[in-house]
C-alpha cells in the first residue's frame, strides 16, 4: 500500500475565477481539505511554504489547526526554507504542533526554492557568516534544529529562577518524542539525496530536479532515490527511511474534469533554468483513469517511493480538490496496487 496525500501551494488571488480570494480563505480551506481527504481515506495533508508571496507562509499555526481537526492523516510541509528560520523558535513550534496532532507531523525542510525577493532571508535577520553561502546557513540552521528537538540541553539556567529547574543545561520545551525520525529533506539533486541519507533524514523529492542528464525525469528521480537508499544503508541507520515524490495527476471522470484538464497533461518533461543552473521538470498526468493506470505504472520514481503527494490546484476550491484526490484513490490507486 502506498501512502497518498495532497500537496497544496496555498495560492490566493482576487481573481473572480479563484475560490481563494484572501489569505483567510486559503487557511480555512486548507484545514477543510485536510478533513475531507481524511474522510475519503487519504493519508496526508502537506503544504508549501513561500515568503513574500500570496501563498501559505508561516506553517505551524496551520499545522496545529489541522492536527486539532483531524485524527489520522499525516500533516507536513513541502518544504520549509531553513534559511529563514530561527531553529530554536522553530523547534518550540514544531514540538507543540506535533503534540497537538498526536505525533503525526512530517516536516519537509530544505535550503529552499527560488525566492520572490533578493536574499529574502536577510529581511528575517539571517545573514550567512563571512565565507559561507546561504545554503551553508540553511544546513547550519538544520543542524541546530535537529539537535534541540532531541532534547539536547544547551542553555545555562538562572541560579535564581522563577520556577525550579532540573539539573544541568536546559533544553528547548516542549519536546515531542519521535519527531526527529519524521523530518524530511527536500533534495533537488542526486548529491543532495546522498547527503540527506547521511544525516538520517527522510527524502522528499519534488516535481523538478536541479540537474539534467538527458534521461526522462522519472528515471533520473528513481536514480536519486536509489542513491539515497544506498547511502542510507552505508550510514548504518537503524530505522527504515521514508521517500516521497510529488506529481500532478488528474483523472478525467466527469465533464468538469474534462473542462479543466481535458487537453491532457504535459506528455513530456520540460527542461529549464533555476538559480542559474539547468533543471528538469516532471510531466503532468491528465487522462481517463484506465489510461492513467498504464502511464503511472511506467513511472519508476513513484514505484520506488512509499509516499505520493498529489499537487492540487487549491484555487479551484475544497470540493473540487477533494474530488481530485477521491478520483485517484477510487479509480487509479487500486489498478496500481496502491490500495
Amino acid at each position: 500500500m502506498k501512502s497518498i496525500g495532497f500537496l497544496s501551494f496555498g495560492h490566493w488571488s482576487d481573481s473572480p475565477h479563484s475560490a481563494t480570494r484572501s489569505a483567510s480563505d486559503v487557511l480555512h480551506q486548507s484545514i477543510e481539505l485536510a478533513e475531507a481527504v481524511e474522510d475519503l481515506g487519504g493519508d496526508g495533508a502537506y503544504y508549501r511554504v513561500h515568503h513574500f508571496a500570496q501563498q501559505l507562509a508561516s506553517p505551524f499555526p496551520l499545522l496545529a489547526a489541522v492536527g486539532a481537526r483531524t485524527s489520522r492523516i499525516e500533516i507536513g510541509t513541502g518544504v520549509i526554507d531553513m534559511r529563514y528560520e530561527n531553529p530554536l523558535y522553530m523547534a518550540e513550534d514544531a514540538g507543540a504542533a506535533d503534540l497537538i496532532s498526536g505525533g503525526r507531523l512530517q516536516l519537509g525542510i530544505s535550503r529552499g526554492s527560488p525566492e520572490q525577493v533578493i536574499e529574502g532571508y536577510r529581511y528575517f535577520g539571517h545573514v550567512p557568516p563571512e565565507g559561507t553561502t546561504d545554503a551553508d546557513m540553511a544546513r547550519q540552521h538544520t543542524e541546530v534544529f535537529l539537535e534541540v528537538i532531541q532534547g539536547k540541553g544547551f542553555a545555562q539556567p538562572n541560579p535564581r529562577p522563577m520556577f525550579p529547574n532540573p539539573p544541568g543545561l536546559l533544553p528547548i520545551e516542549p519536546q515531542s518524542p519521535g519527531l526527529r525520525d519524521r523530518i524530511w529533506w527536500g533534495a533537488g539533486s542526486r548529491a543532495t539525496a546522498e547527503w540527506t541519507a547521511q544525516q538520517g533524514l527522510n527524502l522528499m523529492s519534488s516535481t523538478l530536479l536541479t540537474e539534467d542528464t538527458g534521461v526522462p525525469f522519472h528515471q533520473l528521480q528513481a536514480e536519486q532515490i536509489q542513491i539515497f537508499r544506498k547511502a542510507w544503508a552505508e550510514a548504518g541507520h537503524e530505522r527504515e527511511p521514508r521517500v516521497s515524490v510529488s506529481r500532478s495527476i488528474f483523472a478525467l471522470t466527469n465533464d468538469l474534469d474534462r473542462a479543466y484538464f481535458g487537453r491532457g497533461g504535459q506528455d513530456q518533461d520540460q527542461v529549464g533554468h533555476i538559480d542559474g543552473g539547468v533543471a528538469r521538470f516532471g510531466r503532468t498526468y491528465a487522462d481517463e483513469p484506465d489510461k492513467l493506470v498504464e502511464q503511472l505504472a511506467e513511472d519508476e520514481a513513484i514505484a520506488a517511493a512509499d509516499t505520493l503527494l498529489i499537487t492540487v490546484p487549491n484555487q479551484l476550491g475544497v470540493d473540487y480538490n477533494a474530488h481530485v484526490i477521491e478520483s485517484i484513490l477510487t479509480h487509479v490507486a487500486p489498478g496500481l496496487g496502491w490500495r
